[in-house]
């Protein structure tokens, strides 16, 4: 999408020698792991050499060793790929392994495999000539890329470490992938001081200062997160969906004490799939003459996918059918099944991880033997997907699936691929009729699957998790259950399983085999025409590029320029301020009342809050005073709403502040004022509210 788009982007990521896993099933339905070697003779990979014809290296010295790593290049259009790779002869075997596998190896490995990627990979694009203005961390997994950037601006250019890391923030994005606390990394104090210890030392810190980034304020988990450092060190961060963002601002609330989780500056942009890789020959043939070389070119703009309107029943019908039968034909072969062309057929695709529920519909076998098996409205199921080769209970999940799917009475009605991988994939999403999602809300952050689905005519039918709280309507898909989320996770899972069974009962099943006189599903078609026209431009990833361009890379960009230009003056500015502001803060005191200037039970009446702040020397131009209201909860303010309060006078030394509330419902209230340091310009960064004076409410 960004060549697409014509964006200066590169990628740094590592070359696996043997890559994630190649998947084979036991006798008993057990996930087995094969890796076999990937060759960089078989890729379509080349090797960075230098000037002299020499071949690139960078080095990474990791607890008495300097391990060397080389540079592959992978050409994507006009974007290139960097890939790191150890495996060189100079390199211990410890060292050579160190790109062995994704996801391989015990904690220690991962800390080496993550430093060669962030330190390693900002000294690769340095070897390589190139000076990124925006750096963009794609998960914490990158994080100690920071590093590296600290060292050189403060060994290279003189900065301080507040200097540095003014300018690092200004010029870093950070996207989190991770909607649950568990699934953050973390690397225990002992071990990442030793290998980490000798990088910090560089930078003229201690080690607490430092491993304060990575740390939540108080909080009792001192180990070293990498989702934190990220956070702590990059202006802009955001999660993959709207719903994420909403998790990830609630989740990593207490990083910015005294924010509210609304106020927490982590934003969103849904992802977005490549149009041109993932829309399938028949929906091509079916768009001939109705747009398809507008789909292709401009896929994010809704104009372009208005010719499907015009796309007659009989040709968009004969596109679904021939999608089908080319997936049954080839799984029929590859499997040794026997699915029927004919007949509903629902996807099911992912990784096998327990959240993700594969066997939510198996729950009930004698009601969904009956889905099967009816011999007018007959439904059949494909499912794939790899669990973590660590993850027992992922594989118990895909073992309980599989041997469902063995089981004579489903024989010709469930088919498992095994060994999924991007083929499987693509004739999977362009095949189906229906694509089942149906994990535990709000654990699944995004979900790129269903959106490859929807635009080739594929309709959804899933748990409001996600891209699909922001996909679904009624007339292009259906959704499982509520946006309710229980404590009970058995309950929840019952409850789910019913709406699930229920949809498939009185929606699904009768849409799909309702035809009309023509022998076709009228209303199915209708949906699917809706399906393709508005999520295909809304989930496409030039839209999701666009909107990084436009609300993270170039914001990005234009701090850069401003914080490094004039021999870094506004970063010194920046950072001067900050440490001043610091030192005072403690001293500042706050001493609120709250006035009910009518009767609270009547909408429309007036609260007014008085504050008298004892600002301990800090110019009042510094602060912004505000004003919180909210639903009282405990110690916290539920859906809390900040006002600016405006000055009102001084007596001795103290600065008087009033705001005046209208709240918009009857009931209870809680009120709080809180102080804040002004943000005066574009690179003071959210991080920088850390330190908030108590207040009385």
């Amino acid at each position: 999408a960004a060549t697409n788009l014509g964006v200066p982007l590169v990628g740094v990521g590592l070359f696996y020698g043997q890559g994630y896993f190649r998947q084979d099933i036991s006798a008993d339905g057990w996930q087995i792991e094969r890796y076999p070697d990937n060759l960089p003779a078989d890729l379509p990979l080349v090797e960075e050499v230098g000037a002299d014809g020499v071949p690139l290296t960078v080095h990474v010295d990791l607890v008495g060793e300097r391990v060397l790593a080389r540079i592959w290049r992978a050409q994507v259009g006009s974007v290139r790929l960097y890939l790191l790779d150890t495996d060189l002869e100079e390199n211990s075997p410890e060292g050579r392994a160190i790109t062995d596998r994704l996801y391989g190896g015990d904690r220690e490995h991962r800390i080496r495999q993550e430093l060669v990627l962030g330190v390693g990979g900002v000294r690769a694009l340095s070897v390589l000539g190139l000076s990124p203005t925006v750096f963009h961390m794609n998960e914490g997994h990158s994080a100690f890329l920071v590093i590296e950037r600290l060292r050189i601006l403060i060994r290279d250019h003189g900065l301080t470490y507040d200097e540095a890391v003014a300018v690092t923030r200004a010029s870093t994005v950070f996207t989190t992938h991770t909607p649950v606390p568990a699934g953050n990394e973390v690397f225990e104090t002992d071990l990442a001081l030793r290998y980490l210890g000798p990088l910090v030392a560089e930078l003229g810190l201690d080690w607490s200062t430092f491993a304060g980034l990575g740390v939540i304020p108080g909080a009792a988990d001192t180990r070293l997160g990498m989702t934190v450092l990220a956070l702590n060190t990059a202006g802009r961060a955001n999660g993959v969906s709207a719903l994420h963002g909403e998790v990830s601002r609630s989740m990593w609330q207490a990083i910015w004490p005294g924010l509210t989780s609304e106020e927490v500056p982590i934003g969103s942009v849904t992802n977005g799939v490549h149009t041109q890789s993932w829309l399938g020959p028949e929906l091509r043939d079916a768009l001939r003459g109705h747009g398809l070389e507008r789909v292709l070119s401009d896929p994010a703009n809704p104009a372009s996918w208005s010719g499907i309107t015009d796309v007659d029943d009989s040709v968009l019908w004969d596109a679904r059918r021939a999608g089908r039968a080319r997936l049954v034909e080839t799984i029929n072969v590859r499997c040794g099944t026997r699915l029927d062309p004919d007949v509903l057929t629902i996807g099911f695709s992912r990784r096998f991880a327990s959240y993700k529920r594969a066997a939510l519909l198996l729950g009930d076998p004698e009601r969904l033997l009956d889905l099967l098996g009816d011999a007018e409205t007959p439904l059949q199921l494909v499912i794939s997907g790899k669990a973590h080769p660590a993850d027992d209970p992922g594989k118990a999940v895909m073992q309980e699936v599989i041997r469902f799917s063995r089981d004579p009475r489903v024989r010709g009605r469930i088919a498992f691929v095994p060994d999924y991988d991007i083929a499987t994939a693509q004739i999977l999403v362009q095949g189906v009729d229906v694509w089942l999602n149906n994990p535990r809300r709000p654990q699944e952050a995004s979900g790129t699957s269903g959106m490859k689905a929807a635009l080739n005519g594929v309709l959804n039918l899933s748990i409001l998790d996600g891209w699909w709280p922001e996909g679904y309507d009624p007339n292009l898909g259906w959704a499982i259950g509520t946006d309710a989320v229980l404590d009970d996770t058995a309950a929840q899972d019952a409850r789910d399983a019913q709406s699930l069974y229920g949809l498939l009962e009185g929606n699904v099943v009768p849409t799909f085999y309702r035809r009309s006189e023509a022998g076709r599903p009228t209303r199915w078609l209708e949906m699917m025409r809706t399906s393709i026209r508005v999520l295909g431009p809304q989930f496409s990833a030039q839209r999701m590029v666009d909107e990084y361009l436009r609300d993270y890379y170039r914001p990005a960009h234009a701090d850069s320029i401003a914080v490094t230009s004039d021999n870094y003056n506004l970063a010194r500015v920046a950072a001067k301020r900050r440490l001043t502001l610091q030192a005072a803060w403690p001293a500042i005191r706050v001493a609120a009342t709250v006035e009910q200037a009518g009767r609270v039970e009547s909408l429309g009446s007036e609260i007014i809050v008085d504050a008298a702040v004892s600002l301990g020397g800090i110019d009042p131009a510094e602060v912004t005073v505000e004003a919180i209201i909210g639903t009282p909860s405990g110690e916290t303010l539920v859906g809390a709403e900040a006002i600016a309060m405006e000055a009102h006078g001084t007596t001795h030394e103290l600065a008087h502040y009033r705001a005046r509330l209208t709240p918009a419902r009857a009931g209870a209230y809680g009120v709080a004022v809180r102080v804040r340091p002004v943000k005066h310009d574009s690179v003071t960064s959210p991080n920088l509210v850390a330190v908030e004076p108590s207040v009385e409410t």
